[in-house]
């Protein structure tokens, strides 16, 4: 039986919230355009969250085994605040020059811009776009995985409700964008999961 004090409880919480605000960006930005994400894609990308948060998770776990709890939280908040500047950079890093169709270029363009995940420009993410989309919108929660493993939170509750927090983010605000004006909450979305993981990370060790 898993048991998780209070300030556990909010602080994997926390990470969860500010590993998946892009997540909702990306579904506000989508529903906007009216590209559909369908139940089973949406999944797959929750997955790719749980995956990759889980991965994130039992690194951190082995790398505490090798240092102090306070060496672990100085840790933790290095990895969430360099993540949460880059997520704040990412759209002065934008550029509107177009790259060769290839399969890498594809894939490290979507990783750049994850809503430019549609390839085939048929309104409707497939099963191979929620995949690339799924590890394009799962790097914050590698880092909050990290960050829990190191800080010895339940990596394993962590990646849950990442997973969980990821297919809400995306099914609701992907809804919220197609049926309402919501296309400037999703283009600050990213600047708001920055600040997020830096105040998560500093909490750490303040």
């Amino acid at each position: 039986m898993i048991s998780l004090d209070v300030h556990s409880l909010l602080a994997i919480i926390a990470i969860g919230i500010a590993s998946n605000l892009d997540n909702a960006g990306a579904g506000i930005s989508y529903g906007v355009r009216k590209i559909r994400i369908s139940t089973f894609a949406n999944f797959i990308i929750a997955l790719m969250g749980f995956i990759l948060a889980m991965v994130g998770g039992l690194f951190g776990r082995w790398i505490a085994l090798w240092i102090t709890p306070f060496v672990g939280n100085v840790t933790g908040m290095i990895v969430l605040s360099i993540i949460g500047i880059w997520v704040l950079c990412q759209p002065f890093l934008e550029t509107p020059v177009e790259q060769p169709q290839t399969s890498r270029g594809s894939f490290l363009r979507i990783l750049r811009n994850p809503e430019e995940a549609d390839l085939d420009r048929s309104k409707t993410i497939s099963f191979g776009e929620s995949i690339i989309l799924g590890i394009a919108l799962s790097v914050n929660n590698l880092a909050g995985g990290f960050d829990a493993g190191i800080t010895h939170l339940n990596i394993l509750v962590t990646s849950i409700i990442s997973g969980v927090l990821s297919y809400l983010c995306v099914g609701v605000c992907a809804y919220l964008g197609s049926r309402f004006v919501a296309d400037k909450l999703g283009k600050h979305a990213s600047v708001v999961a920055g600040i997020l993981l830096i105040l998560v990370g500093l909490h750490q060790v303040l």
